[in-house]
């Protein structure tokens, strides 16, 4: 877990990467889910076309094993079910691989790893947060950190804003539901607008997505407190595939390998994020 996501529910936008047909088994044309609404991963443009980080890494691992891509935007909350009831064949959403989904999903080896972090209103009585600027590493099940223990007193009686079916929701729930009020949203938009608004207190998301989302909120939202990162929200962002499809995932991993050999994804973090994710 999840780039601003601008309000896509049920909106469906294709777009087609052509390559030479494959020649690997059976896979020549693959089916690809994302968003079209978590800037700066994917964003869907005024054309109707997909863009950003996620559909221009896409295009590089389709034409690499030249097979033929179809990128398809749904939501987010129904991607695993839909991947396994075969609605299309590969999740790329910054979706971040835990033992978790291990359980019903398949992953590719991480094309990307970022941290996570609070954001507030610049002008909110809860900016620049004890640790605003650094990075703190957690393991899963890390307990007694003095970095969160000093967030969780300076944000509690507050609402925290997160969107649903995350592994952030899942850190929030777990550091902060007994201290702070945690309300859920269908998207990241929803919910960044309720924080414009005053509505919510903060939110809680990941830190690339959310340097977009200050962009488009005019400089009105900032980080407060330090970056969460380590494997706490596991090992890295990768593609989900059904737990079937080994030879599909193995021909991404080849292709995704390539990506990180030839310096393609450290060129896309830095043209999309302005930071290197290269895991």
């Amino acid at each position: 877990m999840n780039l601003s996501k601008f309000l896509m529910a049920g909106a469906v936008a294709f777009a087609t990467f052509s390559a030479p047909l494959a020649q690997a088994k059976d896979w020549k044309t693959v089916t690809i889910t994302l968003e079209g609404a978590y800037a700066p991963w994917n964003l869907t443009n005024p054309d109707g076309t997909l863009g950003g980080f996620e559909p221009e890494l896409a295009k590089y691992l389709c034409d690499h094993m030249k097979v033929e891509c179809n990128l398809v935007a749904s939501d987010w909350d129904g991607m695993i079910p839909a991947l396994n009831a075969g609605k299309f064949d590969v999740i790329m959403d910054a979706l971040s691989i835990t033992e978790e989904r291990k359980k019903i999903i398949d992953f590719t080896i991480p094309y990307a790893h970022t941290h996570a972090a609070f954001a507030t209103l610049k002008d909110s009585p809860l900016a620049n947060a004890a640790g605003t600027g650094t990075v703190v590493k957690l393991d899963p099940g890390a307990t007694g950190v003095k970095e969160v223990d000093a967030m969780k007193e300076a944000f509690a009686g507050k609402t925290i804003g997160i969107q649903a079916a995350t592994v952030y929701s899942k850190f929030i729930y777990d550091n902060f539901g007994d201290v702070a009020t945690v309300r859920e949203y269908k998207t990241g938009a929803e919910r960044d607008l309720d924080l414009e608004s005053g509505r919510i207190d903060l939110v809680f998301d990941d830190a690339v997505y959310l340097i977009s989302a200050f962009e488009k909120s005019n400089g009105t939202l900032a980080f407060t407190g330090p970056e969460i990162g380590g494997t706490i929200f596991g090992s890295g962002e990768g593609l989900g595939i059904r737990q079937a499809d080994t030879d599909l995932r193995d021909m991404f991993n080849k292709a995704i390998e390539a990506a990180l050999a030839d310096g393609t994804i450290k060129t896309l973090s830095m043209k999309w994020f302005k930071t290197d994710v290269t895991p």
